[in-house]
């Protein structure tokens, strides 16, 4: 029996979110959780996410988002300094994941920013390689989707830094909970008319996805644009407010409407962004769709508009069912800590 000290602790250190999995010696996944973690607002926000999971302790691995933040100048830096905060916290053992460079001891961080800075995405894409064949990642989280190809144990991949995988499509920032609703599109359908949306922070994806019943539980850990309730009527009065309009005046019914097409539209968005990923090549045609994140279930609709069979990433990463989903929503954690097993 194993004891804490050698458990494998695989961390991803996002801007928003904190999320850690724990794996044993011998690989059993033994617990998954998430807490919110808005960086930007200091690294205090980070102690209070990790006091928020519960206690275990072992070897940390961690892959990170959160060097994008504002807390820092720069990227580079943000590793840096996000690097020595894991390590005054996590342990001098710490390894960072520094994706096509593999793991880099935490001290060594700096000298690989470029290969460390977001690299989350790689690392749940090597781990499917690895356990899953050929297949096409669609990670959707609260905030970005990633889309990355993966075949013979290999990653493949147009571009490495984030600038590059926006203009390759394999990163859309659009998230399921997070997104600003004005970010989706200039005009919805309203009562006959095009409407231009406000160019205010009314309403996010979290609200529209709620209203079509589709807004997983636990997937939206931030307060929402207003600081208010997160009920469906709260999100009806948010959404409304993007096309000018009040709830009251207006029903549930015409916000639901909103909401439908709304999602209508971030779907648009992410087929062409896996249109543009596919249409590069690198895998085959019959090549599973594997969907992952709190928005995987917009993932499964893409699979079925490519005709491509859907995998859901928490069969591959668990091992076992009942951790299955959320191994899903925090796979780039699970994925780090499956890495450094092998």
């Amino acid at each position: 029996m194993s004891t804490q000290g050698d458990l494998i602790l695989g961390w991803d250190v996002g801007g928003a979110h904190l999320k850690r999995a724990v794996l044993a010696p011998d690989g059993t996944l033994l617990s998954v959780e998430m807490a919110a973690c808005p960086l930007w607002q200091g690294l205090d926000k980070l102690d209070a996410a990790m006091a928020a999971l519960s206690s275990a302790t072992g070897r940390s691995v961690v892959t990170m988002t959160g060097e994008l933040t504002d807390l820092w100048p720069d990227r580079a830096t943000g590793v840096a300094g996000l690097s020595r905060a894991l390590v005054e916290r996590l342990g001098a053992d710490t390894g960072i994941y520094a994706g096509r460079a593999g793991f880099v001891p935490a001290t060594d961080a700096p000298d690989y920013a470029a290969d460390v800075a977001s690299a989350n995405w790689h690392a749940t894409a090597a781990a499917l390689a690895r356990l899953c064949g050929d297949g096409v990642l669609v990670d959707i989280g609260s905030t970005t989707t990633d889309i990355i190809k993966f075949a013979g144990e290999q990653v493949y991949f147009a571009g490495y830094s984030d600038a590059e995988r926006m203009e390759s499509g394999e990163l859309v920032y659009s998230g399921a909970a997070r997104t600003p609703v004005m970010a989706l599109a200039p005009t919805l359908p309203f009562r006959g008319r095009q409407v231009p949306l406000m160019a205010e922070h009314f309403a996010t994806t979290a609200d529209i996805h709620r209203l079509t019943g589709d807004l997983p539980e636990g997937a939206d850990l931030h307060p929402a644009a207003d600081g208010g309730e997160k009920t469906r009527e709260a999100s009806a009065r948010r959404l409304l407010r993007m096309v000018g309009r009040d709830l009251g005046p207006c029903t549930l019914a015409e916000a639901e409407a909103l909401a439908a097409f709304a999602t209508e539209v971030q779907l648009h968005r992410l087929h062409v962004a896996l249109a543009q990923v596919l249409s590069a090549g690198g895998v085959a045609a019959d090549a599973s769709l594997v969907g992952a994140g709190v928005g995987r279930f917009l993932a499964q609709r893409l699979a079925a508009r490519a005709g491509r069979f859907y995998r859901d990433a928490g069969d591959v990463l668990a091992g076992d069912p009942a951790l299955a989903a959320a191994a899903a929503d925090c796979a780039p954690a699970v994925a780090v800590a499956r890495l450094a097993t092998h």
